[in-house]
């Protein structure tokens, strides 16, 4: 059943604004950090290192090894998913330039989208 227009214009208009608030969340700074493609990398190789560690560890049954291997490569997954602090003004790939913008419309949009909500419901 295809929607109606008031249906279609409601629902493009409740999609501009979903899209708004999910740019705005991407883009949003985080206090100055953010992921380090370096320490990224760095734990990537910390992570491959350990399984490596890991895997000679169980085939020459030391397990030792094992243990140490493992300790790298939770030490590698926690390196790479540590937030970096940013000493540069420059912003990182992630972090785009925010510009200042009217203050926020989102409670009256709600407010709009729960009358219209109420109205459909009492004209059943």
């Amino acid at each position: 059943m295809p929607l109606s227009e008031q249906e279609q214009r409601l629902l493009d208009e409740m999609e501009r604004h979903l899209m708004r608030n999910d740019a705005d969340v991407v883009t949003a700074p985080q206090d100055g950090r953010g992921l380090s493609y370096r320490n990224i990398v760095y734990g990537t190789v910390l992570v491959l290192l350990g399984l490596g560690s890991l895997i000679v560890g169980v085939s020459i049954q030391l397990v030792v090894v094992g243990v140490i291997g493992f300790v790298i490569m939770l030490a590698g997954v926690i390196l790479a998913v540590t937030p970096s602090k940013q000493n540069g003004s420059s912003p990182t790939p992630t972090e785009a330039p925010r510009k200042a913008k009217a203050p926020s419309s989102s409670a009256s949009f709600m407010d709009r989208m729960n009358d219209r909500w109420d109205k459909r419901q009492e004209d059943r």
